[in-house]
């Protein structure tokens, strides 16, 4: 099983950058058995991009179910260790599905960090509580998603956060930097600022 693998923007994004960008995701929302892997989920839940397309083809979605049940193992992190450097990955999107589902997740996800610290973490969440009461490596950087329960806590001059856009236009105007193309652009590596745009597909 490929526990890191690369989307069609990721993909765009390595040829790029000539850097190797990775993905790791979950089932977005909800596992097969029902349990909630996006607990902040609110409107977002309405136009998840991974709730359609290739997220749920037949062949594809059993992967995301099977890295799931892996987090929640003691086996995780030693594997992610592996695959990290089996992949020679410079950059990882931890949840291109899904989010950190609970606290003992996030902190696997802190220690795989601290013990990649040359590789670069980053993610977007709605779990602004969680990781306002956090301290992060200087590798691991937090986008906020302003589609979730919680959204009514990001401090949008200090916060890096998301908006979402119809066109990219409308999103160079209101000052974001264009996260749509270049997925590193979302990170404080490649954006000095605290906006991030997408246009919403």
């Amino acid at each position: 099983m490929n526990l890191l693998t690369q989307n069609s923007k990721l993909k765009k994004t390595s040829t790029l950058l000539n850097k190797r960008v990775f993905n790791f995701g979950i089932p977005a929302y909800k596992s097969a058995s029902g349990k909630l892997t996006c607990p902040m989920a609110l409107e977002c839940v309405k136009f998840c991009y991974a709730k359609k397309g290739a997220y749920i083809w037949s062949n594809v979605k059993p992967a995301f179910e099977k890295r799931y049940e892996l987090t929640k193992t003691t086996e995780f992190i030693s594997k992610m260790n592996d695959e990290i450097k089996k992949k020679k990955a410079d950059f990882v999107r931890i949840h291109d599905s899904g989010d950190y589902y609970s606290r003992a997740y996030l902190d696997k996800w802190l220690k795989i960090a601290a013990q990649n610290p040359d590789v670069k973490f980053y993610s977007y969440t709605n779990m602004v509580e969680m990781f306002k009461n956090t301290i992060l490596p200087d590798n691991f950087d937090v986008i906020y998603s302003n589609s979730g329960k919680q959204k009514h806590m990001i401090d949008r001059n200090t916060d890096r956060h998301t908006e979402i856009f119809k066109s990219k236009d409308e999103l160079i105007a209101a000052g974001y930097a264009n996260a749509s193309e270049n997925d590193l652009n979302a990170t404080k590596w490649f954006n000095t600022t605290n906006k991030v745009g997408l246009i919403y597909h």
